[in-house]
């Protein structure tokens, strides 16, 4: 792997980054100028004219998929849902007592299609910026982001983020988001950190382009296990020897984990045949190499009697670790007539694992999965008038990992403001990393299984209009569905334990959806709604959904000190109904189901104040006001930890253009 990393590198060093500095390129007004003032005869001075700042539009913003957005800097409910530490819309999610940890997932999605596992420890990578995650920039002049909020108890969150560009066609962005957060509990601390770097150019001749960056990430979090089940019901019963949250016994206290991970990615393209007056034909050839590596390790000083026996009386440490390499070679072809056609090739190489091969009485679980395959796949695009049509295929042709995918999606304009979309796909891959093979210094966190691939289907139709309304429906139906479950077993001292275990499950889950967006203006007031109805029509039993999930915001928008100073101002009302809710456990950073308890049923309530000057946009909450008015707390994000008291925290967004 060390070749595979140096060639990455040698890749990055060939960027052409020496290239002369452009003044202002995307400027469209007059460059300063030195002149007479005819009105003052006899004599002269210098005369400035102002340049034209440059329209927002020409910051632009470039996806993985070529997808190009723009630098948005006005203040609505989309910026409000944002503003938060994943700068995600978390709608479907349910957080943690501290910012940082992890999140309790309402609904799911199964949009992303994949060929190989994934490495597992999921619900530490709800902050881990995946490749989809990484952007590339387009900057007409310098931009810089400034994102601050506060956290929980001697801490903040900073995401800061810088774009320059020293060509038109050479631009360069450096990023850091960093978090440290107490948190209100005992040994919950979280220290993270996502630093960014990509470059985005384009020869003179526009024939030639280069996307490349580097993410590094640590997150780390102080793992307690939740509340003691002893202390749970004087939680709930409001004692009031508990508000101050630190006075709660948890299950531990000598315990922390860490996801480490950095990639390296390089995509370039070159324009073989180029469309001109006479043909619309192009024809690119391409380059992709990408090399990730990564790892999670879970840390203790002395085992926890509820996770079962331990191998190690003190010191345990469990470290998994995952080194991907991928290269490919990709041919794309362009007609007015036929569409946009691409063809790739991919080479994968994997190895994950552990560094001892451990021997046990009921046989031995080995140290590594390591493979390599060979993908091939392609896909088609084409609009044609208000019709639009997209197609994506892949399939591992050879090599350790069985995998495919299909992907078809039509759309219809009807007008500028109404259109419908209906896609259907299926993919095929092997489970996660972790259901296969896991070690661990606890005795019952130890496995290895040959599980079938998870084979996925799933249709979707969708309908945006700005007259009417937004809505989806998908349904999804998937076998060979893996899982954790809660499993019972009893220890050497006679202690019975619940830890998870991976399962397989041998029916069938099939998983409807329904979402539905509309958001309501009168004059200065506005009310937003997002209402999603969800039911597992069959494998209720391992795949746990609430039935409804909402979330309304009533608000008042307005302009005041002659339109300097925009406001925005409303509450947020946000509500899932009961349902067997899954349970978190720190060693495997992974959630698992549990048929004992029903969670949910209860309201979160949010009163907002945002502000926005020039290009500030200023964010003030009062989180979870209602949980002052209620007599008993059942605020619970898992079995074991409660959701976020009432609290008041505030930030900004600053946005300088030079």
């Amino acid at each position: 792997m060390l070749q595979r990393l140096l060639f990455v590198i040698l890749f990055f060093a060939a960027i052409p980054f020496g290239l002369a500095q452009d003044t202002n390129p995307f400027s469209k007004g007059k460059q300063p100028i030195g002149g007479v003032d005819r009105n003052n005869s006899g004599s002269s001075q210098n005369i400035t004219i102002p340049i034209d700042k440059p329209s927002i539009e020409l910051y632009k913003i470039f996806s993985q998929a070529r997808d190009t957005t723009y630098v948005d800097t006005t203040l609505s409910m989309a910026k409000e849902y944002k503003f938060n530490y994943l700068r995600k819309d978390n709608f479907e999610l349910l957080p943690f007592s501290n910012v940082g940890q992890t999140y309790n997932s309402l609904g799911y999605s199964f949009e992303k299609l994949l060929l190989k596992p994934s490495f597992g420890a999921r619900a530490r990578h709800f902050n881990y910026m995946e490749l989809e995650d990484t952007y590339y920039y387009q900057m007409p002049t310098p931009l810089t982001e400034m994102y601050y909020k506060t956290a929980f108890e001697q801490g903040q969150q900073l995401d800061a983020f810088f774009s320059i560009n020293t060509h038109k066609r050479l631009n360069f962005t450096i990023a850091y988001k960093g978090l440290r957060s107490l948190g209100k509990y005992q040994n919950i601390l979280t220290s993270t950190g996502n630093f960014r770097f990509t470059t985005n150019y384009s020869t003179k001749n526009q024939r030639y382009f280069v996307r490349a960056h580097m993410v590094t990430q640590d997150l780390l979090n102080e793992e307690n296990g939740g509340i003691q089940d002893e202390f749970i019901p004087l939680f709930i019963s409001n004692d009031p020897e508990f508000d101050d949250r630190g006075r709660i016994e948890v299950n531990f206290e000598n315990a922390e984990s860490i996801l480490v991970g950095k990639r390296f990615h390089l995509d370039h393209e070159y324009v073989l045949i180029k469309p001109d007056s006479t043909s619309s034909n192009e024809v690119r050839i391409g380059n992709i190499v990408s090399f990730e590596d990564k790892y999670f390790e879970y840390r203790q000083e002395s085992p926890y009697s509820g996770f079962g026996d331990s191998y190690q009386t003190s010191g345990l440490r469990d470290r998994t670790t995952l080194e991907d390499f991928y290269a490919e070679a990709n041919v794309k072809y362009k007609n007015n007539t036929l569409g946009a056609i691409s063809f790739f090739t991919g080479y994968s190489d994997l190895n994950y694992g552990y560094d001892a091969i451990l021997h046990l009485d009921e046989g031995t679980i080995t140290n590594r999965i390591k493979g390599n395959f060979i993908r091939v796949g392609g896909s088609y695009a084409k609009q044609f008038k208000e019709f639009s049509l997209n197609a994506d295929v892949g399939y591992n042709v050879s090599g350790d990992f069985d995998g495919n995918y299909l992907k078809g999606q039509v759309g219809y304009a009807f007008n500028e403001r109404n259109a419908v979309k209906a896609g259907i796909s299926i993919n095929s891959k092997a489970p996660n990393y972790n259901y296969l093979l896991y070690q661990s210094d606890y005795i019952e966190y130890n496995w290895q299984n040959d599980f079938e691939n998870v084979q996925q289907q799933r249709l979707s139709f969708s309908f945006e209009s700005d007259q009417f309304f937004d809505a989806e429906v998908s349904y999804t139906g998937i076998e060979n569905y893996t899982y954790f479950l809660g499993e019972n077993s009893t220890t050497e001292a006679g202690l019975e334990v619940t830890t998870p275990k991976p399962f397989q499950f041998n029916g069938r889950v099939d998983y409807f959806k329904a979402t539905v967006f509309k958001e309501f203006r009168y004059k200065k007031f506005g009310l937003n709604n997002t209402i999603m109805y969800q039911k597992a029509i069959d494998g209720d039993g391992v795949f746990k959904v609430p039935e409804f999930v909402t979330r309304n915001s009533l608000f008042y928008m307005d302009e005041w000190f002659n339109k300097a100073l925009k406001v925005q101002t409303g509450v947020t009302f946000k509500y899932f109904t009961e349902y067997q809710m899954n349970r978190y456990d720190p060693v495997l950073a992974e959630f698992y189901v549990q048929r004992d308890q029903e969670f949910g049923g209860f309201p979160l309530i949010d009163l907002f104040f945002n502000a926005k000057v020039k290009q500030t946009r200023i964010f003030i909450k009062f989180e979870h006001v209602n949980s002052l008015f209620s007599s008993t707390n059942e605020y619970f994000s898992d079995p074991q930890n409660p959701y976020r008291d009432a609290v008041v925290r505030f930030g900004l967004v600053w946005n300088f253009f030079l």
